[in-house]
């Protein structure tokens, strides 16, 4: 295998969507240098563990870090060469286990869209503000941060594009709308504008007294909403986060893509990058952490090997 081309097509690739890679690239270059040093044409969990753990002197804090450029890289050159081994977690000190997403199905979204536009009587922009933003998020997966800092400049509306600046890691994006999303986005800027009436604000998401739109006035009536709407976790013994709505769209597009036969396994660092994630692995993260998925999966390998049998 060609790893200086696939390394070279990779960050590309992730760079072409805002992502800078300047301290993963140096450690997958020093990565590349021990397998062609030891004449390796593949990656294995073996070799991989081996670099991780060097120089001797590295604290094995870090090793969990290593590991993991390690993990995202493997996964995209699984898809050139089927033989590449993907490091599994857990095999190191200091892999984070995340905890389990609550999982919103179709329907818990409709009744959150619907109950805010309900609530909307005595005060229609505002609800429709909140409204727009759920609707938002549960297309696009952006972090509910990211949505309250876009500004009008980052909207786009003619072409269908927002840029998102004001990411977790600090670097930016483009997320492509669907023509439905910016019929809603078009509508609310026309009632936007009426509502501040000459008010200058940069903010897209505006609050009653035409200011920015803030994250506690969100969770606030966002928790309101789905404790009416009586929406659990009850795996997780706890009321749904506004961050859950994120965790619904990356779980739903997965799962079509697993539905339509879809190479998931080439197209995750796509994801990846749409959702502003560093490393693939958070996006893989969706694959172990929804039951749907997994068995999304096993359905995909059981067609695969009635395939060849």
């Amino acid at each position: 295998m060609n790893f200086q081309k696939a390394l070279t097509d990779y960050l590309t690739m992730r760079r072409g969507f805002g992502f800078k890679l300047i301290s993963e690239g140096k450690l997958l270059k020093t990565f590349i240098s021990f397998l062609e040093q030891r004449e390796q044409d593949i990656i294995t969990t073996e070799f991989a563990l081996a670099w991780a753990k060097l120089p001797t002197t590295t604290a094995p804090a870090r090793w969990g870090r290593r590991i993991s450029v390690v993990r995202s890289f493997a996964r995209y050159c699984r898809a050139i060469e089927p033989k590449t081994e993907v490091p599994p977690g857990g095999l190191l000190p200091c892999d984070y286990k995340r905890p389990s997403p609550c999982l919103f199905h179709d329907n818990d979204i409709r009744q959150i869209l619907r109950a805010s536009q309900k609530r909307g009587l005595n005060d229609p922009f505002f609800w429709q503000t909140l409204h727009c933003l759920f609707g938002l998020l549960s297309v696009t997966g952006l972090r509910i941060g990211e949505a309250l800092s876009l500004n009008i400049e980052e909207v786009d509306l003619n072409a269908g594009i927002l840029t998102v600046g004001n990411t977790k890691f600090g670097k930016s994006r483009l997320v492509p709308l669907h023509d439905t999303t910016v019929r809603v986005l078009s509508e609310y800027l026309m009632q936007r504008e009426e509502f501040l009436a000459g008010h200058k604000i940069h903010y897209w998401f505006v609050n009653k007294l035409k200011n920015q739109l803030t994250y506690t006035c969100v969770k606030y009536h966002f928790d309101i909403i789905v404790k009416t709407l009586d929406i659990d976790c009850p795996h997780e013994r706890r009321r749904p986060h506004l961050h859950d709505i994120r965790h619904y769209f990356a779980r739903r597009v997965l799962l079509n893509w697993y539905r339509d036969g879809v190479d998931v396994e080439r197209n995750l660092p796509k994801l990846s990058a749409y959702l502003g994630h560093v490393e693939t692995r958070d996006t893989y993260w969706y694959l172990s952490a929804c039951p749907e998925l997994m068995g999304a999966v096993q359905r995909c390998l059981e067609r695969h090997w009635g395939r060849l049998s």
